[in-house]
């Protein structure tokens, strides 16, 4: 049975959660931002090596602003408060996207976790925020130029100036809330990326959802463009 060593989560459903329950959509945040430690845990447990999670992506600035503002304030809040755990899990964090137009708060957090879990190796965890697919090739492909310039570029050199150019091509990506797309989430890393769609919530998201995805990975046969059956 083959095992997925690097894996990308869609965290969709924040919003749902807190309609269902006639609870304001920054509730269904909060609660998400503890589903994350528990699929980071789990990741721990499946011997899970790159885990990345798509926490905000580029066209989330078009939500309305109280949201994207509380939004920013909780990632802020959570990366320094949940530092002693972070450290304790052995992770070793990242953030991926365009950073630059982050919240300055945001931006030193980010800063302070990723230097001081710089020695961690338990598994490497990569928060996307202010992310996109495309925006990440496109950025990607403007550093390439100009280190080689055009005529050089190739997909090897393109892959040297992804946001995270140290890291596999994704294993597995998982989805949660029932959606059946990708949404502009690691479209040059997940190519060949087995997809796995829970119906699941995420702030429901727990332990077993994760065993299940993980358990559907490894029935699958990856071919990578071979023929086969």
């Amino acid at each position: 049975m083959s095992r997925a060593r690097v894996v990308g989560i869609v965290m969709d459903g924040n919003g749902r959660w807190a309609d269902l329950r006639g609870l304001p959509r920054t509730e269904g945040h909060r609660q998400g931002s503890r589903a994350l430690f528990r699929a980071v845990e789990a990741a721990i447990c499946h011997g899970v090596e790159h885990l990345f999670l798509f926490a905000f992506s580029t066209e989330n600035w078009r939500r309305p602003a109280e949201e994207v503002s509380f939004l920013m304030d909780l990632l802020s809040k959570n990366l320094s408060l949940q530092r002693a755990r972070v450290l304790e899990l052995g992770v070793r964090f990242h953030a991926i996207g365009r950073l630059t137009a982050l919240p300055a708060a945001l931006r030193e957090s980010i800063r302070r976790l990723e230097a001081a879990s710089a020695g961690c190796g338990v598994v490497n965890v990569y928060l996307a925020v202010n992310y996109g697919g495309r925006a990440e090739i496109v950025d990607a492909a403007r550093a390439a130029c100009r280190v080689g310039g055009a005529d050089a570029l190739d997909e090897n050199s393109l892959e040297r100036h992804l946001y995270a150019p140290d890291a596999p091509d994704l294993d597995l990506l998982i989805r949660t809330a029932g959606e059946r797309r990708v949404s502009n989430f690691m479209l040059w890393q997940a190519a060949y990326a087995e997809l796995v769609f829970l119906p699941v919530l995420w702030p429901d998201f727990s332990h077993v959802h994760f065993d299940a995805a993980m358990s559907e990975f490894s029935r699958r046969r990856r071919r990578f463009g071979a023929l086969g059956d």
